[in-house]
Order: structure tokens, then C-alpha cells, then sequence
């Protein structure tokens, strides 16, 4: 029995450590009784320092959600928590009881996402810097808030024009497309080309913040509503747009319980910060974008009907960029351009072989996988003149070999046509002689004739 018990707590120690996320335990005076090696790392002490001691020595006392947990008996589970000022985390926690239902500690199982709160902090100040740029050079330079689409073919003209006619009205508009084919920057030119353009443009990807920061991301938080930093509160992304432009990108990973929250705010055109219990009007104009099918989503209960119908007033499809090759070699010039002058490279010369290689590619990733394989073009090939061969070199492996295969299968085409004109040549277009000849039955010639329109 006393075996079996020492092996559990073996078990129970190497499952702890296995564990990414920091873990705690503290008995009911607030004295660590265990500090994981993760805890170690994530806040810079070791277990020698805090075992046994109090926690509440290490950390603020107002900062502290085990403290909390002692008090509540109620556990929580990935609640956005700061026990520092520098350390953003999802936290879960529990009260621990013994057999006789009595309080004798608690548990917390933290995850580090600091870095996620701060690039995302950083993204925002970014795009707000991005936008004043922009604007000071469409001032300069005279140009059209959608002059970075490049491209003449109907398809993104189209879609261009009719951006530009919702621009001018505050209509909330939906935007359609793959992914990589450049929705952001429809979104940012409706923003540019309406009369918002001064004001806030706020891009808020759906896909990229964790679910229990949605609500203090798009809302806010009023003081005293989280610990750690920021106590005097912080606006959320929605207040931020006031007067602007919100931009919710990735729309169908919006998870259910804030579809419903943000439709009151397209609905009722105010917010309520987490903690806070006074409304705050916001003037918004709304830009969804999703690479998702909402209206199947709807059916299938993971997307709310009417948060869609109120998205869905203006739909804009940006087409794939397979739907308009005949783009395929502005934009490659474009971003050698661009990339040449980034790396300091002097801008080389596409030979017509090299330019048919992009544009006859399928292009899955759109715009974005071409801006990136045009990237790696300006970086890695040396030459003043590019061929094809150069190009295929710096596709992926797998996709070079679909190239080589197409060519092949294509080269193969060629010869086959080129023996048939000949043979047919030669029995003076006599289609049994010629098929005899060829090794193949009449009705096989009969189709390759056909598929390689040679005259009968």
C-alpha cells in the first residue's frame, strides 16, 4: 500500500513537470507547497526561495488569484490575469479539499501568453503609425486610397469599383475572399476613400486572440476590473475605432458568446466595458472580412443568423488571384520592385520563360504566397537576367516538383502530336494506314486528332 502510494506521488510529480503551463499549490495559510519548474522560469524563482514561505511575499497581495480562490472556494478556469505587471497569463484555479470536505489548499495551472498580448499591443500601434503614413503620402503623391491593389483584369476592377462606391456611404460591408488575397487592404481602402479616412482605422484579427481575451480586447476594462497593470483601465478596441473604422478580420472565428455581445454594439451603437456599468456611445463604421462560408456556418449552428444578416448589408468578393492571371506579371514587377529596393539589389530582367512559370502556377496562397515567392527570388538569385529554371528553384520542393511534372506531361504532348502530323504525312493522311503505323486502333486516332485539333 505504501508503494503503491509513493509510486502515485512519483506519477503525480512527473505529470506536473510534463506540463508547459507554471503550476502552484498553497496550503490554506497562503505557504507554497509546490512551485513547478515552469513556475521557475516564468517568474524568475526558484523553489529553494519560495517553498514553505508565504506567497503573498513575492507577489502583490491584490495580484494574487490563489488568494482569491482561498476565499471564494469557486475554481475559475482560463481567466486573463496579471500577477505582474510584465506577465500577462491564462490562469485556471481550484480550491483543494480533503476527504472530510475540509479547505486545505489551492491550485493554479498558469499559461504564459505575454508575448501574445504584447505583439498584439504592438500591432496595433503599428497599424495606427501604418495609417498616418499612408494618408501623409495618398496627400503627397495625389494617389487613390486603393492604389496598392494592383491589377487590370475585370475581376479585381470590379471589385475595386464597387469598393470604392460603398466607401462613400457608412453601409457595414462583408468581405469575401481565400486567404492571401488581400482583404486588409480592400478594408483599409474603404476606409481611405470614405469620410472616416482621418479618423481611426482599428484591425482586430479574430483568429489570433485567445478566447478569454476576446471580451477585454473588443470592450475594455474598467479600474479595478483585472489585476496587475493598467488599474486605471483601458479602452477596448471598439472604443478606440469611435469615429473610424472597426475592422474585424477573420469574422468566423468569433466565438459564439461575443457574437452575441458584439451585435448589441452594431445594434445599439454602444459598449459596456468589463467591470463598468455606464454605457459608452461609439460612432463606428463595421468592415468584416472572413475566407470562411458564414452561410453554411449558419446552418450548421456555428455562426449566428442574425449577426450575419447584420454583417452581410454590403458583400465584397475579392477573387482569387488564378482568376486573374493576367495580373500575375504587374504584381511580380511590383514586388521585385519593392523587394529590390528593400535589399538594395539592383532590379533584375524576367525573361518571358521565368514569367510563365509564376503564371502558370495555381497559386493556393494567392497574393501573399506570390509576394513571398517573388521575395525569396530577390534574395537568393543573383542574376541580372532571371530564367525559368531560376524561379522553379526557389518554389518549395513539392511545388517544384507539380512544375516538372506539368512540363513533362506538356513536353510529352508535343512529341506525340509532332509523330501523329508525321505519320499522317507519310500514308498521305490514309487514317487506318496511320493508325496501324502508330500502334494505336482507328478510334484512338480519331480522339488525339480531336485533342490536338489537327485537321482530319
Amino acid at each position: 500500500m505504501n508503494s503503491s502510494f509513493n509510486h502515485s506521488l512519483y506519477y503525480l510529480n512527473t505529470l506536473i513537470e510534463t506540463s508547459s503551463d507554471a503550476i502552484t499549490i498553497i496550503n490554506t495559510a497562503g505557504e507554497v507547497q509546490y512551485w513547478s519548474s515552469q513556475a521557475e522560469k516564468m517568474y524568475g524563482i526558484s523553489l529553494q526561495e519560495i517553498k514553505n514561505k508565504k506567497i503573498s511575499h513575492f507577489f502583490n497581495k491584490e495580484d494574487l488569484k490563489l488568494i482569491e480562490i482561498l476565499e471564494t472556494k469557486v475554481p475559475v478556469f482560463n481567466i486573463y490575469h496579471q500577477p505582474r505587471p510584465d506577465k500577462h497569463v491564462l490562469i485556471s484555479s481550484s480550491p483543494i479539499f480533503d476527504e472530510n470536505g475540509e479547505l486545505i489548499g489551492a491550485i493554479s495551472i498558469d499559461q504564459d501568453i505575454t508575448n501574445i498580448v504584447k505583439l498584439n499591443e504592438k500591432l496595433t500601434l503599428t497599424n495606427s503609425q501604418l495609417q498616418k503614413i499612408k494618408q501623409q503620402y495618398q496627400i503627397q503623391e495625389q494617389i487613390g486610397p486603393l492604389a496598392e491593389i494592383k491589377g487590370n483584369s475585370a475581376t479585381i476592377q470590379n471589385a475595386k469599383n464597387l469598393a470604392v462606391k460603398v466607401a462613400k456611404t457608412d453601409a457595414t460591408v462583408l468581405i469575401q475572399g481565400e486567404s492571401g488575397v488581400g482583404k486588409e487592404l480592400f478594408a483599409q481602402g474603404i476606409h481611405d476613400a470614405s469620410f472616416r479616412k482621418n479618423q481611426p482605422f482599428i484591425p482586430i484579427n479574430c483568429g489570433a486572440i485567445p478566447e478569454a481575451l476576446f471580451e477585454s480586447e473588443l470592450f475594455g476594462y474598467e479600474k479595478g476590473s483585472f489585476t496587475g497593470a493598467y488599474k486605471e483601465g483601458k479602452a477596448g478596441k471598439v472604443e478606440m475605432a469611435d469615429g473610424g473604422t472597426l475592422f474585424l478580420d477573420e469574422i468566423g472565428m468569433l466565438p459564439l458568446e461575443m457574437q452575441v455581445k458584439l451585435l448589441r454594439v452594431l445594434q445599439e451603437r454602444e459598449v459596456f466595458r468589463i467591470g463598468g456599468n455606464a454605457s459608452i456611445k461609439v460612432n463606428i463604421r463595421v468592415v468584416a472580412a472572413t475566407n470562411s462560408d458564414l452561410k453554411d456556418m449558419v446552418k450548421k449552428g456555428l455562426f449566428r443568423e442574425d449577426l450575419y444578416y447584420r454583417l452581410n448589408v454590403v458583400t465584397l468578393e475579392i477573387p482569387p488571384l488564378r482568376k486573374r492571371i493576367n495580373d500575375i506579371p504587374i504584381l511580380v514587377e511590383n514586388f521585385a520592385q519593392e523587394f529590390s529596393a528593400k535589399y538594395q539589389k539592383e532590379m533584375p530582367t524576367l525573361l518571358e520563360s521565368a514569367m510563365e512559370v509564376f503564371t502558370n502556377h495555381h497559386w493556393p496562397g494567392n497574393i501573399r504566397e506570390l509576394r513571398n515567392v517573388v521575395e525569396r527570388m530577390i534574395i537568393f538569385i543573383d542574376k541580372s537576367t532571371i530564367h525559368a529554371e531560376d524561379v522553379m528553384s526557389i518554389f518549395p520542393v513539392e511545388v517544384n516538383e507539380i512544375i516538372v511534372k506539368e512540363g513533362l506531361a506538356q513536353e510529352k504532348a508535343l512529341l506525340e502530336k509532332d509523330r501523329i502530323e508525321q505519320v499522317l504525312t507519310e500514308t498521305y493522311r490514309n487514317k487506318s494506314a496511320a493508325a496501324k503505323k502508330l500502334g494505336i486502333s482507328r478510334v484512338s486516332l480519331y480522339k488525339k486528332l480531336k485533342q490536338y485539333n489537327i485537321d482530319m
